[in-house]
């Protein structure tokens, strides 16, 4: 018997850490790997691909200028019946919480599909925060048959939702990309990142994107990040700027024209993964950073005001900075001028995962489909 399982994704930050597991299924005999992307994201998406040698079954290529929630919702969902069609698969497997990953369950149940939620159980019980991507997941969660939850932390979410059935918890696969992309000997294409001196230099990484962030609160972020570079003179700030038109004009308008505030574009995920590994601290309003870093020892400070992450917030790898100039400033220069709390943070362990995410979700389907005598044992295996 042979099962067929598709993976589906559209975004950058979805196929870093669906890369280690597609690259898992396709080694599986008993599993029939399927690859389809939406390219939600198109160019971010594709380095990805490449970096990780992905070529994917079906391209839906969806993206468009200034595109909305509703036409990538609506373009991921006509574009998916030609798929199922065609491939007739025994499971879906979407992740986290973009539009890719709730149009892709939607069209997968319209179609009577299984479903399999990777990285499952994540909230922040705000509907208006992250968004879209708190209702995104939650109404996966509705939607799907298995659930492979990275944390103890989410697999209580979901119980607290009522949803026992099909879970697993099974760390992040985003650890087990990192042990593919992360070495010593790194060289960056893009070559200021080879000429700083991370051993003398303080290296900030920022990344700074979110939908709520727009407006005041990325005012107020990007000032106080002016601000610890002006006033901490042994420090260089790094921002990989997003394609976003909305966030470009803003990281022009309160961070351009400082020497050692360095506006770069968007990197791909070697070249992201190894800038971390050397920085010293990451600010940072990205779901997936907060993830990364604890296994790299980088301490993050989390531009929002909340995180559905919080395993690492009570492991003390992360701290919540919120989106107001003045904590901003407060916590970011804590971490510059105090070693004792520097090291308490970048000393902590990592909540995340051990690398072995990918193996324990193929087990999982092969168990669920009958291809194994027993399920995988859970990463921090949830309290009876």
């Amino acid at each position: 018997m042979s099962v067929r399982v598709m993976t589906l994704f559209g975004t950058r930050p979805e196929a870093v850490k669906m890369a280690p597991l597609v690259k898992e299924l396709q080694s599986r005999p008993a599993l029939e790997a399927i690859c389809c992307v939406t390219a939600q994201h198109r160019q971010m998406l594709d380095a990805v691909l490449n970096i990780f040698q992905i070529k994917p079954d079906f391209d839906l290529d969806i993206m468009e200028p200034r595109q909305t929630l509703s036409s990538i919702t609506t373009k991921c969902l006509l574009g998916m019946e030609r798929v199922f069609e065609e491939t007739k698969p025994d499971l879906v497997l979407v992740h986290g919480d973009t539009s890719t990953t709730f149009a892709g369950a939607l069209a997968a149940f319209y179609h009577q599909i299984k479903v399999g939620h990777v990285e499952a159980g994540l909230r922040t019980w705000d509907k208006y925060s992250p968004w879209p991507e708190e209702m995104n997941r939650r109404m996966v969660g509705d939607i799907a048959d298995l659930h492979f939850a990275p944390t103890v932390s989410n697999w209580a979410n979901l119980a607290r939702e009522d949803i026992r059935q099909g879970v697993f918890v099974t760390g992040n696969t985003v650890i087990d990309a990192l042990k593919t992309t992360v070495r010593p000997d790194f060289r960056f294409a893009t070559g200021l990142l080879n000429e700083l001196d991370y051993q003398k230099k303080k290296v900030i990484l920022v990344t700074c994107h979110r939908r709520e962030n727009y407006g005041a609160p990325m005012a107020q972020i990007m000032t106080a990040l002016r601000r610890l570079t002006e006033d901490f003179a042994d420090t260089e700030l790094v921002y990989p700027v997003h394609l976003s038109p909305v966030v470009r004009e803003a990281a022009e308008r309160y961070l351009s024209g400082h020497p050692r505030i360095h506006l770069i574009g968007p990197l791909d995920v070697e070249e992201m993964h190894n800038l971390m590994a050397r920085a010293y601290l990451i600010m940072t309003d990205s779901g997936g950073i907060q993830e990364e870093a604890p296994a790299l020892g980088r301490p993050v400070l989390v531009l929002r005001r909340e995180t559905e992450r919080p395993e690492a917030v009570e492991a003390g790898t992360v701290k919540l900075a919120g989106v107001e100039e003045g904590e901003i400033y407060r916590l970011g220069a804590q971490l510059l001028e105090d070693p004792a709390a520097y090291a308490a943070m970048a000393h902590a362990a990592n909540p995340y995962g051990d690398g072995q995410a990918c193996r324990r979700i193929a087990d999982a389907i092969e168990w669920h489909f009958g291809l194994r005598a027993a399920p995988p044992k859970p990463f921090g295996p949830p309290e009876e």
